[in-house]
């Protein structure tokens, strides 16, 4: 079989999944990795880069989660939209990217004031997205957000 031959036939089966398996990971783990450092505005008005350094870009005004949703001392974590939202005191909303910034993964729970990454045990405060442990390298990137009626909505 002559190499031209060999270019131009088509891919097996396997050849076909094996390539789009790794396309499907390979993207959002590229995009995940990006560096990106900063922070953006939060619900208490504090200002950062043009959306949060990294954090995903939510349309102003999208309602996000219902305040009642979202637990004092505690937070709930969007897939949607990709973000973690607490509330560290009661009225006080806060949101963060949901992907831990050490490698990529998303941030599984919200326990004892802390956002926890399973993949390295990353810890981040539900506060301003410090990390409070684990070998992530910077803070969650926070997204800005307020609170219209009884939803946290992207601001």
């Amino acid at each position: 079989m002559s190499n031209l031959s060999r270019m131009t036939s088509p891919l097996s089966r396997r050849q076909a999944i094996a390539g789009a398996t790794a396309a499907a990971v390979g993207v959002p783990l590229l995009a995940a990795c990006s560096s990106g450092s900063g922070s953006g505005t939060d619900s208490t008005g504090g200002s950062g880069g043009a959306n949060g350094g990294g954090a995903p870009e939510q349309k102003a005004g999208a309602a996000l989660v219902a305040t009642a949703d979202v637990p004092v001392g505690g937070g709930v974590i969007l897939s949607g939209p990709g973000l973690v939202v607490t509330q560290p005191s009661q009225g006080e909303f806060k949101a963060f990217s949901s992907t831990c910034t050490h490698a990529g993964c998303t941030v599984s729970q919200v326990s004892g004031g802390e956002i926890v990454c399973p993949c390295h045990g990353s810890q981040f405060s539900i506060t301003d997205g410090s990390v409070d442990g684990g070998p992530a390298p910077s803070p969650l990137p926070s997204v800005a957000v307020q609170v219209k009626g009884d939803q946290v909505v992207a601001g």
